[in-house]
């Protein structure tokens, strides 16, 4: 039999051999964390990114109903008429949803001209007005800072010189 100190000083060997595996092991072990963690973090950017063009997508796709509802206010005869109402009450929520998904109506007159914002589509000179203002919105433009859906069309006073 062996004695109880033998046994000891034999197992202390083996931790004194076993140390430098087992310090690989953890450090694997800490790399391996650090990479699940990371992965962690990019797929979260990833679908925020994803979830951001799926809803500029969605509102890409209503775009067209809500030009057209413009269109049918601009004609319309009556302004008391009920059909005429509830075009209007459409027009507005669509408005709304437009909102909701991140992209905001602007449709200003007498505002600074912004080229991240707006397009020219046609120029006016008038004197009474100073140069590079927006005198008329065409077609309203969506979206804020970065996240432009689309600019919105607009008459600019022309700039003097």
């Amino acid at each position: 039999m062996t004695e109880p100190a033998e046994e000891s000083a034999h197992e202390g060997g083996q931790d004194v051999a076993l140390a430098p595996a087992v310090a690989e092991v953890e450090d694997r072990w800490r790399r391996a964390l650090a990479d699940l963690d990371n992965l962690r973090k990019r797929y979260a950017r990833e679908l925020e990114r994803e979830r951001a063009a799926e809803r500029a997508r969605a509102a890409s796709a209503w775009l067209p109903v809500l030009d057209n509802l413009e269109l049918a206010l601009a004609h319309a005869q009556a302004d008391s008429d009920p059909v005429v109402h509830g075009v209007r009450a459409t027009r507005d929520q669509a408005v709304e949803v437009m909102s909701l998904l991140g992209f905001p109506r602007y449709d200003t007159a007498g505002v600074p001209f912004d080229p991240a914002r707006h397009e020219v589509v046609s120029v006016v000179d008038d004197p009474d007005r100073p140069p590079g203002i927006v005198v008329e919105v065409v077609r309203p433009g969506y979206g804020q800072g970065e996240r432009q859906l689309r600019p919105a069309a607009v008459v600019v006073n022309r700039r003097q010189g």
